[in-house]
């Protein structure tokens, strides 16, 4: 059986630029590393977050249902494990992933009040994990990133369109509520947490990476 590492954060935080170069690390070092990427846009099994993102169901992510989105984006995850990883994990691959279960608790959660977050917790843990059968992370990073460090990033994403952005990156105060969301979730589950600026401006790319590899390392991964 394979490891299953992820690396998560909010949007603008670097994951994607971040997630490629430790694959590009990893698989330097000869190591046997698959990466993959959630949702997977190019898969008709991302539709229904797809719609959720546009506002096709609201402008406001508030107004949907915490566990109806977290299904959209777990059967996603079920559609991409079945068609395109599970042999691959099985045969003892390490699987590098930009986001997964746990992006489930930093931008649903928090929809929820806080005396019901140790139970959605558990209902992640059980949905995903247990009765869709999908593998448990054996590490996961948080990129943290104060947020107007990650605001700028994100603007720059777009080029200053503010109308490319979808209904979490375009809502601030939900943003910030995701951040409150991630760290409760990563002082519940361990996950391992990297701050990804100094305050003003983000730290440099491969210092980054660099931690994340130290890391990895540490979990003996």
């Amino acid at each position: 059986m394979g490891k299953l590492i992820v690396l998560d954060g909010l949007d603008g935080c670097g994951k994607s630029t971040q997630s490629e170069r430790v694959y590009a690390a990893l698989t330097e070092m000869g190591r046997k590393v698959r990466l993959i990427s959630f949702p997977d846009y190019k898969e008709p099994s991302s539709t229904l977050v797809q719609m959720y993102l546009n506002g096709e169901f609201s402008d406001n992510p508030d107004d949907i249902n915490a566990y109806a989105a977290g299904s959209f984006y777990a059967v996603d995850r079920y559609a991409s494990y079945k068609k395109f990883w599970q042999r691959d994990y099985e045969d003892g691959t390490l699987i590098l992933a930009t986001r997964y279960a746990t992006s489930n608790a930093i931008h649903q959660m928090g929809k929820l009040p806080e005396s019901e977050w140790e139970d959605y917790l558990r209902w992640i843990e059980d949905y995903e994990y247990k009765k869709l059968g999908l593998p448990a992370p054996d590490l996961v990073v948080f990129l943290d990133m104060n947020r107007e460090v990650s605001d700028q990033l994100l603007s720059h994403r777009y080029g200053g369109d503010e109308s490319k952005k979808d209904i979490h990156e375009r809502n601030r105060s939900y943003l910030e509520k995701c951040r409150k969301t991630a760290r409760f979730a990563a002082s519940r589950q361990g996950w391992e947490v990297i701050l990804c600026d100094d305050g003003e401006k983000p730290l440099p790319i491969e210092t980054i990476t660099g931690k994340i590899l130290s890391v990895m390392r540490e979990k003996g991964l």
